[in-house]
């Protein structure tokens, strides 16, 4: 189903077939499920990015200290 589809569903609700009604429900699911996905992905993505990250500032200040 296509995005102007759904938008046009949305905004007529009321006088929308249960088929309709139903197609675009279930499009509305997969694509929240499908974004929730990408962003838990991403957010585990950041958080292994911040550790790498932390593990070589903290090694590159040791080593600032060291030569002071």
């Amino acid at each position: 189903m296509e995005k102007e589809k759904i938008i046009e569903i949305v905004n007529n609700v009321q006088n929308k077939s249960n088929k309709d009604l139903i197609e675009a429900r279930d499009v509305l699911l997969m694509e929240h499920q499908k974004t929730k996905n990408i962003i838990l992905d991403l957010t585990r993505h950041l958080d292994s990015i911040e550790y790498s990250y932390d593990i070589i500032n903290n090694e590159i200040k040791k080593r600032i200290l060291q030569w002071k």
